[in-house]
């Protein structure tokens, strides 16, 4: 069998017997491990994110449920995904306007609009 790793942090598990214990925690990052990001079923472009037809629906796909078909996918960790914030960052290169000036812009305007000018 593949090394299992957290869905999480993709921290190794040499440790854990299978089946996973419902209440099997990642010893780095204490994620519980019993859950529907860890199963071999969980695929996000299906209903109800699960491709047992006969599964109990999960609402919290991120911590440790009852259902009797999970079965423990090795390789579930998937990095976190940069190209969002990448592309925010280079938006914000290109117009020269950050969150935080923004921020700053509509509080001066505000400020000297009711003349609480610090000035």
């Amino acid at each position: 069998m593949d090394e299992i790793v957290c869905f999480s942090c993709g921290a190794s598990q040499p440790e854990i017997i299978l089946p996973v214990r419902r209440l099997e925690v990642c010893r780095q990052c204490n994620s519980e491990l019993h859950v529907c990001r860890m199963c071999e079923f969980y695929d996000t472009t299906v209903a109800n994110a699960c491709r047992e037809p006969i599964a109990d629906e999960v609402k919290d796909k991120e911590h440790a449920n009852f259902c009797d078909y999970f079965r423990v996918k090795p390789d579930a960790y998937e990095p976190p995904d940069k190209s969002a914030s990448d592309a925010e960052q280079q938006l914000n290169a290109l117009f020269g306007d950050t969150p935080q000036q923004a921020g700053q812009d509509d509080l001066d305007r505000l400020n000297s609009l009711f003349g609480d000018d610090d000035d």
